[in-house]
């Protein structure tokens, strides 16, 4: 198809090793963290997608110097804190580094005006702001905390926030604008969620202490007052796109496909974890540490998949992976239920209905719920999955990624539209999957 739509279609098994890109929530947190830091941050494995290049362009306009030395190796150089910038902050369709960034603005004595797509415009701010203003930052922005939005930092007194919902985002934020705090900073999740940015303001030389209560989730205490120095970053592979091979292999006869370096992090594992109770045939190899996170090599078969409750206590460790895995439902023996997942309803879509549409259009019979998905598995009535469809994105990287998935193991092609939205998050998505045997395009 044209730029404006692709298709997958059925073919033969999927074979090869390949490597996921970088992870995204960690080239986020490496620039910011760079940016923020005395002194030269040297970073390989970096994800060069649109998110995370509207993030690095973002750390330049706050004064550091962001420069690419090679695929994936980029070298920043920051001067202890953010200046104001010059000109309005466009961060694109990054919903993690506008907010992250936000964080580390309030920080300084600055005014910052943010902007975005038209995607991330329509997405709402208030989970970190509220945290922010109790800090002492302000803001003006338009209504439901939507951007553009003008942030004005400095002046910030520690505080201690308990989530009112699992959100590293929101955590993160409220840690990085407490290191220039005046006092203690504490953030205490009910749920853990995924812990990159405290792994890594260590790494940048930051005492962090993260206790576990038992009943009471995890308490994150900063101590204030403390400066960052450059460090090396080693950027594993994304385990939210290692998911798209891993659940293609799954789903297409005789397939068998080998993703290196993946991100192994158990905080962000949920779908590995859901898919193994699924029945799927996933074996790790020379696990290992890089950059202060477990590392590894996951080799996936086609696998007979049968339909399971998802724990909702397990949202926050693959919240960015619903889609494919309710693509991976659709091909199961059984219904799969995944509940406690409203958070999907506010991210670059609403990826719950955007999901149950797709698979609808694709044959696929679905039960869409506020906070809630239930796929019931081709399987179980003892037919494929038919596909067929013709998917509306709304320009969600991750909805167009899942379809064509699933367009790879369907009776018929699958197409979606705006197809170049993948680049946010997974440049190189394309020629990857036919790289392995995929007919796509």
């Amino acid at each position: 198809m044209t730029a404006a739509g692709l298709s997958a279609r059925r073919g033969g098994p999927l074979k090869g090793v390949v490597r996921a890109p970088g992870d995204k929530s960690i080239s986020h947190r490496a620039l910011i963290l760079g940016a923020l830091a005395n002194g030269v941050t040297e970073i390989e494995g970096l994800l060069e997608g649109d998110d995370v290049l509207r993030t690095a362009a973002a750390m330049r306009a706050f004064g550091a110097a962001v420069e690419q030395l090679g695929p994936g190796r980029w070298r920043v150089t920051g001067q202890g804190g953010f200046s104001e910038p010059a000109d309005v902050v466009d961060c694109g369709n990054a919903g993690t580094g506008v907010r992250l960034i936000m964080g580390a603005a309030a920080g300084f004595d600055l005014a910052a005006a943010f902007t975005g797509d038209v995607s991330l415009r329509g997405r709402p701010m208030n989970r970190v702001l509220k945290p922010l203003g109790e800090m002492g930052a302000s803001w003006v922005c338009r209504a439901g905390g939507r951007l553009p939005l003008m942030l004005k930092g400095g002046g910030l007194r520690g505080l201690h926030y308990r989530l009112p919902e699992p959100s590293a985002q929101v955590k993160s934020a409220v840690l990085l604008a407490g290191l220039n705090a005046a006092g203690e900073t504490v953030v205490i999740e009910p749920e853990a969620t995924r812990d990159h940015t405290e792994r890594m303001l260590r790494a940048f030389g930051a005492r962090v202490e993260v206790t576990d209560a038992a009943g009471d989730g995890r308490t994150i205490r900063l101590a204030p007052g403390q400066k960052l120095t450059g460090a090396d970053i080693m950027v594993p592979g994304d385990p939210s796109s290692a998911a798209f091979p891993i659940v293609a292999a799954l789903i297409t006869p005789g397939s068998e496909v080998t993703v290196g370096g993946v991100l192994l992090n158990p905080l962000r594992t949920g779908l590995f974890a859901t898919l193994t109770e699924m029945g799927a045939d996933l074996r790790y190899a020379n696990l290992r540490e890089a950059g202060g996170e477990p590392v590894g090599d996951v080799t996936a078969r086609f696998s007979p998949l049968k339909g399971v409750d998802v724990p909702p206590e397990r949202a926050p460790s693959m919240i960015d992976e619903y889609p494919i895995l309710a693509v991976a439902a659709a091909f199961a023996e059984g219904p799969t239920r995944m509940r406690g997942i409203g958070e999907l309803r506010v991210k670059e879509s609403d990826r719950i209905a955007l999901m149950a549409a797709g698979l609808a259009a694709c044959g696929v019979a679905v039960e869409e719920e506020p906070a809630g998905l239930i796929v019931m598995g081709a399987q179980r009535a003892n037919h494929p999955v038919a596909g067929g469809g013709k998917v509306t994105t709304h320009g969600d990287h991750r909805i167009a990624m899942s379809h064509l998935v699933l367009g790879l193991a369907a009776e018929g092609a699958v197409s979606v539209d705006e197809p170049g939205m993948i680049a946010t998050s997974f440049p190189g998505f394309m020629d990857l999957m036919r790289g392995l045997g995929g007919d796509i395009g």
